[in-house]
């Protein structure tokens, strides 16, 4: 079970392995609700800004809000945050476990997860896994 991380994660692929199915199906569901909603909150803020007359008259806590989203989606995507990559290891983590990953572990993002996790893990304050 070799899976180099590319960046820093919470967790590696052999401790997602050792939680259940329906633990780590609840993480993906969570994470790709996540990324989701930032991205469908970003292009909402983005249309509000362009629809005022000038950048001078938009809302400054849209502006930013909108300037604090782009900060978390770049230091999501560079500095060892990657949503996309942990999915990939929880999805890895149930083809080790001889789950098929098929649409059906390509979870609606648009239902918002349950709280409700089983198993030794704790959740942290962003609702994530912690080990």
């Amino acid at each position: 079970m070799e899976h180099r991380n590319r960046y820093v994660q919470p967790f590696t692929l052999a401790e997602a392995v050792l939680l259940d199915v329906s633990t780590i199906s609840e993480e993906i569901t969570r994470l790709q609700y996540s990324i989701k909603r930032l991205r469908e909150t970003q292009d909402i803020l983005q249309e509000t800004i362009q629809e005022a007359e000038s950048p001078e008259v938009a809302d400054q806590d849209i502006l930013q809000a909108f300037k604090e989203n782009q900060e978390v989606m770049y230091v999501s995507v560079f500095f060892g945050c990657s949503q996309e990559e942990r999915i990939l290891i929880l999805k890895l983590a149930l083809t080790h476990k001889g789950v098929t990953v098929v649409d059906h572990y390509d979870v609606d993002p648009t239902i918002k997860p349950s709280s409700n996790h089983n198993g030794s893990i704790e959740e942290d304050d962003s609702g994530g896994l912690h080990l």
